[in-house]
């Protein structure tokens, strides 16, 4: 079997037929997939139909379930979060901040699923910025600087009892469980080495990296937030368009990305599995 893949032009992402994800996967089209995947970083299959035993044998296929230490998961489910917002819900955006999913654990997850379960008629997309051509693109000196330096990431600004989704977000229809482990740290070099295409990326974001170590707070926070606005220039972003039956695929070692709304009035649901740290 043979895909066909449709870059999307931007830096990142491309969409890909000729494949039934519902289906039996063979070690030759996950093998495909998967080399379509760490080229594209993002990847969009359209018409697909997948209920949450598809989704999980395809999770399985890809490299096993990594951890999602902050959602419940649905009922029945070990595996599969929602990520949804109901058509009134007044509570802030979810995710809407430049991240990589869960760089805040020992082993950050390789990638994440998302299948869409109900589309609203606009809006929702969510943006992708590639982290490996921000960094190929930056002169070989800052390079040199930023290769040095080791980021602090904690968890405790977004789910700890007193983050932005702990005890005081009400109204919230999404499954989130903030806790007191958000407050724990871990330090991960700021440059990283994909661990199967071997490129340099950036693997930094204001949402879950509180400092550099052996650097002052606030010039710790000066220099992330001037990186975090290269990283997520034009020249790096694809912006992802959601459609009806579509599996989108992505790297968290290679892209950061974020959410957008626009839906205003309108229920938005995705079905979400996570990729495990070391998938290959």
């Amino acid at each position: 079997m043979m895909l066909t893949v449709e870059p999307s032009g931007a830096s990142c992402g491309a969409r890909v037929s000729g494949v039934d994800l519902a289906g039996p996967l063979d070690a030759s089209i996950v093998s495909e997939i998967r080399q379509t995947w760490l080229r594209h970083k993002v990847v969009a299959f359209p018409g697909q139909r997948l209920d949450d035993d598809a989704l999980e044998r395809f999770t399985i296929a890809m490299g096993g379930f990594g951890d999602d230490p902050f959602f419940d998961p649905i009922p029945g489910r070990k595996h599969v979060a929602a990520i949804q917002r109901e058509a009134d819900e007044q509570t802030p955006l979810f995710a809407e901040n430049w991240h990589s999913d869960w760089s805040f654990l020992a082993k950050p997850p390789a990638g994440t699923c998302l299948v869409s379960i109900e589309i609203p008629p606009t809006g929702g997309d969510t943006m992708f910025a590639d982290q490996i051509a921000a960094f190929a693109a930056l002169p070989d000196e800052r390079k040199d600087q930023l290769r040095k330096l080791t980021a602090i990431h904690s968890a405790r600004g977004a789910y700890s009892p007193d983050g932005a989704y702990g005890e005081g977000d009400e109204g919230r229809s999404m499954a989130i469980r903030p806790d007191a482990s958000a407050m724990e740290t871990q330090t991960h070099p700021l440059i990283q080495r994909h661990p199967e295409t071997g490129e340099e990326a950036l693997f930094s974001c204001l949402g879950y990296i509180i400092g550099i170590e052996g650097m002052e707070d606030g010039e710790a926070y000066t220099l992330l937030a001037d990186l975090l606005a290269w990283q997520g220039c034009s020249e790096f972003v694809y912006r992802h368009k959601w459609e009806d039956g579509m599996l989108l695929l992505w790297d968290n070692r290679s892209v950061l990305h974020k959410a957008t709304g626009g839906y205003e009035g309108h229920r938005r649901e995705l079905h979400r599995t996570t990729i495990a740290a070391n998938a290959a």
